[in-house]
């Protein structure tokens, strides 16, 4: 933008997966700080049934441990105003129809620059398989994982349980495709895998089954780019579940609803491992050819030797102030405007197509 124009920002939000109240929290927090004196900011929610409409972003009445909505009375949005009105869209949507390609998709097809990974990034993070796929390529350390594709739980779901088995209890059941635990079943009974298996498939038919990590500490790294597109790790932070809540692991309640989880940055970690884990941290930003932010999330456990694992990456991690990502940057010096500024900016300098 030239002379004293602002740069118009679309921040999109919402949409159509099980994270859509999270997508709009994510979404209040950030077109707050947005700077208004260089930036002109255009609210645009997706309705759970992907409904484009015009928002506000302003939810204050909400209840305790509820999150927000898009409204479906609101204006109507006709996504090809984004071409013509918009210098940058900042999409804060998390899950599918959003955060795994699919809107980075349609910004590239339109040549709108935009905030965060590209489509084969997007896509990639957001399938589980595929990023581990990718990091054992990278040589990352991970834990023994098996992949259920939908045709086999239908056709052959005994060969299914039989690979499943051979993990050992207990074992995570997950979509393969969601995010922020939505699906996620522990199994510690055998018995249980099915019932777990067929939760799993209301979001997502294909599904993965991960062992646990024995002994675990969940630590996590953020990324982010300088604005020369050096991939940048910042200090390494702690989840931490209260021992009193009723949670058998960091579930979608633990980090969203109920206040029973913390972050701890820095994480009381020795020196040589804090360096393992930053420095898996940018492998794994390269390893899917991410760009401008991301999240990596570890296991301490005594289960594999190094004592480290990766658990996986988010191209578009919860970005309020009190989120794990913002809070890792404000640690590391960049405070929660200038990260969301450093963003916009890195988002304004890159092109769309190739590159």
């Amino acid at each position: 933008m030239t002379g004293s124009k602002r740069v118009r920002v679309a921040v999109v939000f919402g949409g159509r997966s099980s994270e859509h109240g999270v997508s709009c929290l994510t979404a209040r927090e950030v077109m707050a700080v947005i700077d208004r004196n260089r930036y002109e900011v255009l609210p645009v929610g997706i309705t759970p049934d992907g409904q484009w409409v015009e928002e506000t972003g302003e939810w204050d009445d909400l209840a305790p441990g509820t999150l927000p909505k898009v409204r479906d009375d609101r204006p109507a949005f006709s996504w090809d105003r984004l071409r013509k009105e918009v210098d940058v869209v900042f999409p804060l949507l998390h899950g599918p129809w959003g955060e795994d390609g699919t809107i980075q998709g349609l910004l590239e097809m339109a040549d709108i620059p935009y905030v965060g990974a590209g489509v084969l990034a997007s896509a990639a993070a957001m399938d589980k398989p595929f990023t581990k796929t990718l990091f054992s390529a990278a040589g990352l350390p991970q834990l023994p994982y098996v992949t259920v594709l939908p045709w086999e739980w239908e056709a052959n779901p005994g060969r299914a349980i039989d690979r499943i088995h051979a993990l050992g209890l207990p074992v995570f059941v997950k979509p393969a495709r969601a995010g922020s635990s939505s699906g996620v079943t522990m199994v510690g009974d055998w018995a249980d895998l099915e019932d777990a298996a067929e939760a799993a498939r209301k979001l997502d038919p294909k599904i993965i089954v991960e062992a646990a990590a024995h002994a675990k500490r969940e630590v996590e790294c953020a990324v982010v780019q300088d604005l020369d597109g050096m991939p940048i790790a910042s200090e390494v932070g702690e989840i931490v579940v209260d021992e009193s809540a009723s949670h058998d692991y960091y579930d979608f309640s633990a980090k969203y609803l109920d206040g029973s989880s913390r972050n701890v940055i820095p994480a009381p970690i020795d020196p040589t491992m804090r360096n393992r884990i930053r420095s898996y941290a940018l492998q794994a930003f390269d390893a899917i050819g991410c760009e401008g932010l991301a999240r990596v999330d570890f296991f301490l456990t005594d289960s594999v030797a190094g004592g480290l694992v990766i658990n996986e990456i988010n191209t578009m991690p919860g970005f309020t102030p009190y989120s794990m990502f913002p809070k890792a940057w404000e640690a590391s010096g960049l405070p929660y405007a200038d990260l969301v500024d450093r963003l916009l900016q890195l988002a304004l300098r890159r092109p769309t197509g190739l590159r």
